[in-house]
């Protein structure tokens, strides 16, 4: 009788053990499409403002006498940064920090282009280029606030396969942790474009 008693109490325990990770299962699949979702997001956001960049650089070409140097970094640092490849699907720290160098790249040629742009007072008020930088400056804003959402995402996610019992579900599952968008330091803040034009 204490056999089948026991055999019956494991029978329940791992009924339940079972039950409760396709629940855990169903829902960390959610969070993990939901950090695939938001990484997603933030490159949307970069692209955004790769299409920009053309606008941009082909505007103040019409200033023959712009820095051609500065607008050849713009086009070179934008086509670095969109050939970065990243799985959403196996986000690690390594990926993430490529794809970060290559952004910083594009802003710094951005910086260096706006700071320039305050010596070509036909090209200030041109407002085909005013509208452009604003639109920059709104692309800007989108990205820190996708970056925001994706590491939220990700805290989430990571919490949920870190705590017990979760933790036992992820290593049987194969659940691994995905990595946090770590900026280079400053670049969590936009562009003062104002500031930039003297405004």
């Amino acid at each position: 009788m204490k056999k089948i008693g026991g055999l019956a109490i494991a029978g329940i325990l791992l009924a339940a053990f079972v039950i409760y990770g396709i629940f855990w299962y169903n829902g960390t699949v959610g969070m993990s499409e939901g950090v695939a979702s938001s990484w997603a997001n933030v490159e949307s956001s970069y692209q955004r403002r790769a299409d920009l960049i053309p606008n941009i650089v082909a505007t103040a070409k019409k200033y023959a006498e712009f820095e051609q140097e500065t607008l050849t970094q713009v086009i070179e640092a934008r086509a670095k940064a969109t050939s970065i490849n990243v799985d959403a699907s196996n986000l690690t720290s390594e990926q993430i920090k490529e794809f970060s160098e290559a952004q910083g790249a594009v802003s710094s040629g951005l910086g260096r282009l706006l700071a320039t742009y305050e010596n070509y007072p036909d090209l200030k008020a041109n407002e085909n280029f005013k509208e452009l930088i604003n639109e920059l400056e709104r692309t800007e804003n989108r990205i820190n606030v996708e970056r925001n959402r994706y590491n939220s995402a990700v805290g989430t996610y990571n919490v949920r396969i870190k705590k017990f019992p979760g933790l036992i579900y992820a290593k049987i599952l194969g659940f691994n942790s995905a990595a946090f968008f770590q900026a280079e330091a400053g670049s969590e803040n936009a562009p003062d474009v104002e500031d930039l034009f003297g405004e």
